[in-house]
């Protein structure tokens, strides 16, 4: 590893003015509905959303980065910590890969390397994820990184004309050292 924020496949970044074209594929693409359907955005509101989180300052360790593909230089995704509990020691986190580059271990790794700098430089004790019950391909990805359900929110989510459930799944920094090596 070249640096706590490049793994193997990927690489983690800021999120750059440049990126709006690639953020606006993965913000296009719904995923098979595993996801929330948003209204559309216009050419222009995508340039303005880069550039407002490329200038953006993180608020008390919520921010998004970048996902590259070490490879090709290619953004395939964003990662990042989207809720915290600073007092008890939590964060929630979330990971979007673009359809054409899933199944390629960049979520996995791009996780990890979040986890490892939320845990040992954060000094965070526990990460969240939640995650719709009928997204099956998320479900796997956290449950072999080693997240623990932790409950269902039954029927908590109105998505594509019904209810559905959200798990809250869970990982703690123990958890993390023992499964994943912290160098």
């Amino acid at each position: 590893m070249a640096s706590s924020w490049t793994g193997d496949r990927v690489r983690l970044r800021a999120i750059e003015p440049d990126d709006w074209t690639a953020l606006m594929r993965l913000a296009a693409d719904d995923g098979g509905r595993a996801s929330r359907l948003d209204l559309p955005r216009s050419t222009e509101r995508h340039r303005a959303w880069a550039r407002e989180q490329a200038l953006a300052e993180s608020d008390h360790d919520r921010f998004l980065l970048a996902v590259e593909a070490t490879a090709t230089g290619e953004l395939v995704g964003t990662v990042g910590s989207h809720r915290t509990g600073p007092r008890s020691g939590w964060f929630e986190c979330g990971i979007t890969i673009g359809a054409d580059h899933r199944r390629r271990g960049y979520a996995a790794e791009a996780v990890v390397l979040l986890l490892r700098f939320m845990f040992a430089e954060r000094r965070y004790h526990k990460c969240l994820a939640a995650i719709f019950a009928h997204n099956e391909a998320s479900l796997a990805l956290f449950r072999g990184l080693g997240f623990t359900e932790e409950g269902r929110l039954r029927e908590h989510v109105f998505l594509a004309g019904r209810h559905r459930d959200l798990v809250m799944m869970g990982m703690l920094a123990d958890e993390f050292g023992r499964r994943h090596t912290t160098n």
